[in-house]
């Protein structure tokens, strides 16, 4: 199970028009991503049903065609934990699949599991134990060795058929709109970096501000130079900063570990940014640092979360599908401040589903 190459972007579109009339492509991606903050795309991977297409990015001129066919309405997009892969789609492409089938969801709406890896889903539908040994191989290498060919073509040969039967059983559940939902609202990036700083809460209002701003440049600079943001400014330091407020190039320099080479680059960018930051008078948002949940908050918080179980056990889906532990926690802080703005999830099925349940009970448990 090695897969057809294709090198060209005429032998691509020629198979992106002999597929048009299927409903469901397997779709995955290869990338390397070592030294740099965005993935290096090198391999895509399509299977339409019985064949494995290994696409070759790097042989290609010509992308029209396969940006028309990753957000062709008709063709669903099966993808197994597809964050990443939309990663590289959107900075590759400039463009997310859709309509997207994200199987690793899918899996826990129909009450499979959560979380569940490619590796384990195929062991439960195929009874087969697919090897590990290319999950870090160098996919910018070329030529492709044999068992990375292979690699590679497995990971979508299974996951039509799984995506296949993945679909039917969220259909017969009345769920398959949950699952297309899911995939619809699903984006590259992840959590805002700062939530990362879980102290950060007790930094007063100007240093917030500071290290928020701090944040900030870091990514800018990550994403301009195509670097790691641990390569431009570790945590540590970061946090550092944002204690330390310095207001000159030297204070900066002086902060333990920071790097000389950053301060003589971009020292004094740096400082003003950090200074004009800690003296804006308006707060850092409650959103992205939160402060820790009182102690009655606390014991709402596990009143609801065994209330969150029992509608979830109704449906047969672990809990943190419909709702995970730090969406709770700000169900609980919207109590108390309601300008806070609800998470995009809290939209769709689970409003309906999950939230206006939640929300009726906590009432209920304050009135």
């Amino acid at each position: 199970m090695s897969g057809n190459l294709i090198n060209t972007s005429d032998e691509l579109n020629a198979l992106l028009a002999d597929n048009r009339h299927h409903s469901l492509v397997a779709v995955d991606t290869e990338f390397r991503r070592r030294d740099t903050f965005f993935p290096q795309v090198a391999l895509v991977q399509l299977c339409w049903g019985e064949t494995a297409y290994l696409v070759d990015p790097l042989q290609l001129e010509d992308l029209a065609a396969l940006r028309r066919f990753l957000v062709d309405p008709e063709q669903t997009k099966l993808i197994h934990s597809a964050s990443e892969d939309l990663e590289v789609f959107s900075h590759w492409l400039g463009i997310l699949p859709a309509p997207l089938f994200d199987t690793q969801r899918a899996a826990a709406l129909v009450g499979l599991g959560s979380g569940l890896s490619y590796r384990a889903l195929v062991a439960e539908f195929f009874d087969i134990d697919l090897p590990k040994d290319e999950t870090q191989s160098d996919w910018l290498q070329r030529p492709l060795t044999s068992a990375q060919a292979e690699y590679a073509a497995q990971d979508v040969s299974y996951l039509h058929p799984m995506g296949a039967q993945l679909r039917d059983r969220a259909a017969a559940l009345n769920r398959l709109d949950w699952v297309l939902e899911e995939g619809a609202r699903m984006r590259p990036g992840g959590r805002a970096p700062i939530t990362k700083f879980k102290t950060a809460y007790r930094l007063s209002p100007n240093q917030q501000r500071a290290l928020a701003e701090l944040v900030e440049w870091r990514d800018e600079e990550a994403r301009r130079r195509d670097r790691p943001r641990s390569w431009i400014l570790n945590d540590k330091v970061v946090m550092a900063a944002a204690r330390e407020l310095p207001r000159s190039v030297r204070e900066l320099s002086n902060i333990e570990d920071m790097p000389q080479g950053l301060v003589r680059r971009a020292g004094d960018d740096l400082v003003a940014r950090i200074v004009s930051a800690a003296d804006d008078p308006l707060p850092v948002s409650p959103q992205l640092i939160p402060k820790p949940l009182s102690g009655e908050q606390r014991s709402r918080l596990g009143a609801l979360s065994e209330r969150l179980k029992a509608i979830a056990e109704s449906m047969d889906v672990p809990p943190e599908v419909l709702m995970p532990k730090a969406d709770l926690e700000h169900l609980i802080r919207q109590e108390a401040d309601a300008s806070l703005p609800a998470p995009d999830a809290w939209t769709g099925w689970r409003e309906a589903t999950v939230l206006e349940p939640l929300r009726q009970w906590l009432g209920e448990r304050t009135a």
